[in-house]
């Protein structure tokens, strides 16, 4: 079975456009949620989401391309873009027939859908543009993608909720391990800071209304958490097969070891008592990648910031890696607090987060955790990022519907 690893990153978030801008914005703990500019927010309760600033689609894609595209496939474009500069990756004509693409999306083309009916209603069917449809559909991200770097790989679009762009890595990763490709970029991507997507999410009471203070908004572990805040962005990885990267002498952030994923089967949006079926879905990353759990020195959370998520999945990691957690040897932190919620992007750039937490050997933290609430009862370091030596480091993504995904990835040995 091939060894699966990461040569490049590429992040396009609220707290930065670019890998080392997002890193040592998380590091330093500043956040980049604010409020909502990207549409009149006048008869909405919630005001704040965490959106991709002085966003430029003419750096990384063609004027006459964008007419195609949705801000979804626009942050998948620049993310890919940055990470394949970043690998320093070029495929031969033959190659690009074992290099395929990845993007998980949770709910795709909002902008184009709501523009499009909005044509609908004011102009008529006939008004409408031929480009809707490939704006809306979720998979177009890939598509996007496959098409600008000629990837004739397998393509196409995992869409599992917020668990989105883990599955589309750890899938991504399952097919270079069985040698059917020796690249894929893979990733997540969402942009859904739109009047539906605001709006569905506050009419489910699962956003925070803390408008008057939104850099504090996001308080994952919190007492007074009072629901995630909505963001938008992607994050993109280069997967190869080692004996690809080796032989062109490639850059290796780490080792991709461990892939789990598993079903609460429970309920539309709360997760299972205990966080049961995320236990399951780390316990099945752990054990694929043949990792211990008094090993692992880092574990990016979900953590969303909602009252009952934080809660199951702090007694999940608890369960999971007993002593090792409640003791705090093991370190948790939840860069959420300081992006927002990504929805469908959030796995992809979070484990990108967890690469370069191994690389570099520094944990970015949990900001606005002020009051640390007694159900939660793991090290989330708050507030000040931290060092340490990491040789494996989990990270969590989960969704509605019960959907959860767990990916580990690993210090680099021979």
């Amino acid at each position: 079975m091939e060894r699966v690893v990461i040569t490049g990153v590429g992040l396009v978030t609220p707290v930065g456009i670019g890998t080392q801008e997002s890193w040592q914005a998380l590091l330093a703990g500043q956040s980049g949620i604010d409020l909502i500019t990207l549409f009149d927010t006048t008869q909405f309760r919630v005001k704040i989401a965490g959106q991709v600033k002085d966003w430029d689609p003419l750096r990384f894609i063609e004027k006459k391309k964008l007419k195609e595209m949705d801000r979804f496939t626009e942050f998948a474009l620049g993310a890919a873009h940055l990470a394949i500069e970043d690998a320093k990756l070029e495929l031969s004509d033959e190659e690009k027939n074992e290099a395929g693409c990845f993007i998980g999306v949770g709910l795709g083309g909002l902008f184009t859908l709501e523009k499009t009916k909005q044509t609908l209603l004011e102009k008529g069917p006939s008004r409408i543009s031929p480009y809707s449809i490939p704006g809306i559909i979720a998979n177009i991200a890939a598509g996007q993608v496959s098409m600008r770097w000629g990837l004739r790989g397998p393509s196409y679009c995992v869409t599992s909720a917020c668990s989105s762009g883990a599955h589309a890595l750890g899938e991504a990763t399952e097919w270079i391990r069985r040698g059917r490709a020796s690249v894929m970029v893979a990733g997540g991507a969402e942009a859904t800071v739109t009047p539906v997507g605001i709006g569905g999410f506050e009419a489910m009471m699962a956003l925070s209304k803390r408008n008057d203070d939104p850099k504090r908004a996001s308080r994952p572990f919190d007492k007074g958490r009072d629901g995630f805040v909505c963001g938008e962005g992607s994050g993109v990885l280069i997967l190869e097969s080692l004996s690809r990267a080796k032989k062109r002498g490639a850059k290796i952030y780490a080792e991709v070891t461990g892939y789990g994923a598993s079903s609460d089967a429970n309920h539309l949006t709360q997760p299972s008592p205990g966080g049961e079926g995320a236990q399951r879905s780390m316990r099945m990353a752990l054990k694929d990648a043949c990792v211990a759990p008094d090993q692992v020195e880092y574990v990016n959370a979900h953590g969303t910031s909602t009252p009952a998520g934080d809660i199951a999945e702090s007694q999940a990691v608890a369960s999971v890696f007993g002593a090792h957690a409640t003791d705090k040897k093991l370190w948790v932190s939840s860069t959420k607090s300081m992006m927002g919620h990504l929805l469908g992007a959030a796995g992809a750039v979070e484990s990108a987060i967890c690469a370069l937490v191994i690389k570099e050997g520094k944990i970015p933290p949990t900001i606005n955790l002020v009051d640390q609430d007694p159900a939660c009862v793991l090290d989330y370091v708050a507030n000040t990022a931290r060092e340490r030596h990491v040789r494996h480091a989990l990270n969590n993504s989960f969704g509605f519907g019960g959907t959860n995904a767990s990916v580990l990835l690993s210090r680099f040995e021979e």
